[in-house]
């Protein structure tokens, strides 16, 4: 039985490394080796959108806006505006990451949209203020 213990103690300290050196993501080719991130998606990001132009893209399109959260109209649920229109938005709290946001401050939300047959809004996943 010590015998057993002993052998997968070993077992387990040597493939330690071997474990911690798995990285995992998505690397872009186009990008050298050494820039690459530990993780996550490492290409170019989406384009902005305007309000205008996300009213018009399919549903479970993947949108960046830019404007201003200007008001709360449920638990989760707030107005978006930008210069071309306006659009419900759902952000869950957890998505603030702390940040307070007023009517005045510029954001960039990022999220899908979910469309249906005279409806469009947008479910947020990352809120972030801007300058």
């Amino acid at each position: 039985m010590k015998k057993h213990a002993a052998l997968l103690a070993i077992v387990a300290l040597a493939s330690t490394p071997v474990l911690a050196a798995q990285q995992g993501g998505f690397v872009d080719p186009s990008q050298p080796a050494a820039s690459a991130q530990k993780g996550g998606f490492s290409g170019p990001s989406g384009s902005v959108v305007t309000v205008k132009q996300a009213q018009d893209m399919k549903d479970d399109s993947w949108v960046i806006l830019r404007g201003n959260i200007v008001e709360r109209v449920g638990e989760d649920d707030y107005t978006f505006r930008d210069a071309t229109g306006s659009l419900k938005v759902e952000i869950d709290n957890k998505h603030w990451n702390g940040q307070n946001v007023a009517p005045g401050d510029k954001v960039e939300i990022q999220g899908e949209l979910d469309k249906d047959f005279n409806n469009v809004e947008m479910d947020v996943k990352q809120v972030r203020k801007i300058q």
